[in-house]
């Protein structure tokens, strides 16, 4: 798959802004994940920018229907399990690198963006590990965000929580522009 059948699935399926936002951002993150552990980036990249297609169209079947879209359109099985495997309920473990990458950034991408819409200049720039770790403890805020799969994804990487959260805010600087923030 390339990057632009990818993002012709992509904006297929998903109509609004804020998820494909989402699919950027997790594919900044994914991409700066497989540079540091020299992995293929553009496969990276390519998984995080479909792992949500389905998710609006197909809410209460994400991600075991897109699979199904992606079996039909010859996506190799082992793209389509890391995707399931994003989702803990899908019961698929994640075995690879690929697939903890992509639960441990998943959640933690969307957190920091929303973290980074309540600043005062809606920068990355003004976002702290500190000021994650502060709006985490807040259940009210970003409250669909599940805190302990972020711990958890970070956990199953293998890295450490703060250093994690602080990669991901610097991969996102690389596309702030294009998911709605200021450097």
């Amino acid at each position: 798959m390339t990057r632009t059948e990818a993002l012709d699935l992509l904006f297929e399926f998903t109509k609004t802004e804020s998820l494909r936002k989402h699919a950027f951002a997790v594919e900044a993150a994914m991409r700066a994940y497989a540079r540091k552990y020299n992995e293929d980036e553009s496969y990276w990249g390519n998984i995080a920018l479909i792992h949500d297609f389905d998710y609006e169209m197909y809410p209460d079947e994400h991600p075991a229907r897109g699979s199904a879209i992606l079996a039909e359109r010859g996506i190799p099985e082992e793209m389509r399990k890391i995707i399931l495997g994003h989702a803990s309920f899908s019961g698929v473990p994640r075995t690879t690198l690929a697939a903890k990458s992509l639960y441990a950034v998943d959640e933690l991408c969307g957190f920091i963006t929303a973290v980074t819409l309540v600043r005062p200049n809606k920068s990355l720039g003004e976002v702290s590990v500190k000021s994650v770790k502060k709006k985490m403890k807040d259940k009210r805020f970003a409250a669909k965000v599940d805190r302990e799969e972020m711990i958890t994804g970070a956990s199953e990487l293998g890295v450490e929580f703060d250093a994690h959260v602080e990669f991901v805010i610097n991969a996102l600087k690389s596309v702030a522009e294009d998911i709605g923030l200021n450097p």
